[in-house]
């Protein structure tokens, strides 16, 4: 009751204001800017005010103390080390955190090794798979198909997975007894720990293969970090990978010093964006993210795009590895009794997207036989074995020889891999590719609809510095728009911002981040599984709707009240007071709106009058304040 009356005022204001619209299923067309708000990219913010924007647009939100440090430091020499990340020194805590994360840290091939598909342990425990050539598979492999049998079946075998076929060698009622068992499931915390303290790591995997499902990974916060991992790695290998690139995501969002450089990985995994769950890609994202978005985000964006081009995330995802050219005239036919392969041929997927998505943009003057044209030259750019994890590999033999013509620029017949290349370059060169980064940076930082002199400022500096991403980004950076009332408050968080932020705001320590990211699911945002080539979008149009302030207002609550596992939150932390806006200046570093302060006001009286010993807490406002619209804008 208390949430519904608290949303019910404050939706009455905020999705009728300009900065909250409604949910569309599309970014509405871009329109010209009115006079009036113009105006207000004219109008300079304070020291104070800066510092706040500052602390809001280019990091995942201010922490206790950050005003200060900023202050202190001041804007400008701030700004100048977040762009040169190189130059900080990271937080302990987060190199601390990120250390058991070692998925982060493989190759493809090494996680494919380490980690296998529950479906081949299935297969080898059933007979009907041998054991991988490869020592370390093999080896994770054959300890787990040890602690599972097969299950008994009578007459003809129903059609199932693989996985279903197999249960526990050993039973629950084998390693625990009964009142151990009631105690798991339903004792209290401390006394569950003690129950795990008993197991050495042999007899751990055991018990972590017999739990019950509901019992498992997700369900068990009260297993120590160490030991909740090794129970994934005996029920699920390789959901290990994702697990990892969730937790290493909240991780830096929430704890690194290197702020805007993590807000920069966010924008461009988004731009270039790879689906997770797409077959391979479970084994290629990792690494596409570490070797070919992180290292290039302040630099050259051919760089970039050369990195994301030939990475296996992106050729298995929009399928260019399967693309081939016509067989060459003088090939020789296959034999009659050969065995039939499935027909390949062009694929046209990442040649589409790298000028719709990636470069020109979908109005930047291209065509339907530029993108045939394009998908041509990157015939060949294939993948050396991908379900074991193989790398970028150029196959000659399948590359189209002929002449092309992209964007009115010939090709000459005859080229290799360099046919691709060449239009990369073509690309970086072309003046719609820097207007489209520029105005997508623009849209990001400072407006859903950034003034077309700025548009044009970063665009001149992208053509002539030639793609350098760090200046563009000063230019922005120091730009009498981006520190105007026109871009103050003008974006809404996505989830994860929102998410990031909160954790931040209340300076809560995270232990495991697999709830984090189930809550980011619940919210419309499960990291690295934007199904479209899209990305998530970061118009503010694409994320606000009654529905997704309700769900936002829930995990505020929980977080601040200290209810959501793997999270822990100092409630002792908040000011002693009832005050709204005391507590308001620690979350938001700035005063709450009136709209705010007068909703959550009536939502606690309404709760006092219904029942008058239920006095609100410091945490219980603190929640409410980071549910308002007041949280959700930067």
């Amino acid at each position: 009751m208390l949430i519904r009356s608290v949303l019910a005022v404050i939706l009455s204001f905020s999705l009728a204001a300009p900065s909250l619209p409604g949910k569309t299923t599309k970014p509405k067309a871009v329109k010209e800017k009115s006079g009036d708000d113009l105006k207000l990219f004219s109008v300079k913010l304070n020291k104070d005010e800066q510092i706040r924007f500052a602390l809001d647009r280019l990091t995942f939100g201010p922490r206790v103390g950050d005003f200060e440090a900023v202050k202190k430091v001041g804007v400008k020499k701030w700004i100048d080390l977040q762009l040169h990340p190189d130059k900080i020194k990271e937080n302990p805590v987060l190199e601390a955190k990120l250390a058991p994360l070692d998925s982060l840290r493989m190759t493809e091939k090494e996680a494919g090794q380490n980690y296998p598909t529950q479906q081949l342990i299935a297969q080898v425990a059933r007979g009907r798979a041998p054991l991988p050539e490869d020592p370390i598979t093999r080896s994770a492999v054959e300890r787990l198909v040890q602690r599972y049998k097969v299950k008994k079946t009578e007459g003809k075998e129903a059609a199932t997975r693989e996985e279903d076929m197999i249960e526990p060698a050993v039973s629950l009622e084998d390693l625990l007894t009964a009142d151990d068992i009631k105690t798991l499931r339903n004792g209290k915390p401390d006394d569950r720990k003690a129950i795990l303290a008993k197991f050495d790591e042999d007899k751990y995997e055991q018990l972590a293969i017999a739990l019950p499902q509901g019992m498992r990974f997700g369900n068990m916060p009260f297993a120590p970090l160490p030991l909740r991992r090794m129970f994934m790695k005996a029920t699920a290998p390789q959901q290990i990978l994702a697990n990892d690139l969730n937790e290493g995501k909240l991780f830096r969002a929430s704890y690194s010093n290197r702020q805007l450089e993590e807000l920069m990985v966010d924008f461009w995994y988004n731009h270039f964006n790879v689906y997770l769950d797409k077959g391979s890609d479970r084994l290629f994202v990792p690494t596409y993210e570490r070797d070919a978005i992180r290292p290039y985000v302040f630099a050259n964006f051919h760089d970039l795009l050369k990195a994301t081009s030939e990475s296996p995330a992106m050729l298995f995802y929009l399928d260019n590895w399967q693309s081939v050219g016509p067989p060459p005239p003088n090939a020789r036919p296959a034999a009659k009794n050969a065995p039939k392969r499935p027909v390949r041929g062009l694929n046209e997927n990442y040649g589409r997207e790298l000028l719709e998505l990636h470069t020109l943009g979908v109005d930047g003057g291209y065509t339907q036989k530029d993108i045939i044209e394009v998908a041509r030259c990157f015939t060949g750019w294939t993948i050396r074995e991908p379900r074991l994890g193989g790398g970028f590999w150029y196959n000659d033999k399948v590359h189209d020889k002929g002449e092309k013509v992209v964007l009115g620029v010939t090709i000459p017949a005859g080229g290799g891999k360099e046919d691709g290349e060449k239009v990369l370059d073509i690309l970086m060169k072309h003046p719609s590719t820097a207007k489209f980064i520029s105005r997508k940076l623009a849209t990001r930082f400072v407006s859903d609809n950034p003034p077309a002199a700025l548009v044009d400022r970063m665009a001149q500096t992208f053509t002539a510095s030639s793609g350098d991403i760090r200046l563009v980004m000063k230019t922005m950076l120091e730009s009498k728009e981006f520190w105007s009332r026109g871009a103050e408050h003008a974006k809404i968080k996505t989830p994860f911002e929102m998410v990031a932020s909160a954790i931040r705001a209340v300076g809560a320590e995270i232990d495991f981040g697999s709830n984090l990211a189930n809550q980011l699911q619940q919210l419309g945002q499960p990291l690295y599984r934007k199904v479209e080539p899209t990305g998530y979008s970061a118009v503010n149009a694409e994320w606000v709707n009654s529905a997704a302030l309700l769900g936002r207002m829930n995990f505020a609550l929980a977080l601040a009240q200290n209810k959501v596992a793997g999270v822990t939150v100092d409630t002792a932390r908040f000011p002693e007071s009832t005050d709204t806006l005391v507590i308001a200046r620690q979350l938001l570093n700035r005063e709450v709106t009136p709209a705010t302060r007068a909703a959550i006001a009536l939502a606690l009286d309404e709760q006092l009058k219904k029942n008058p010993k239920a006095k609100p807490s410091p945490a219980l406002i603190a929640g409410l304040i980071l549910g308002s619209p007041d949280f959700q804008r930067k």
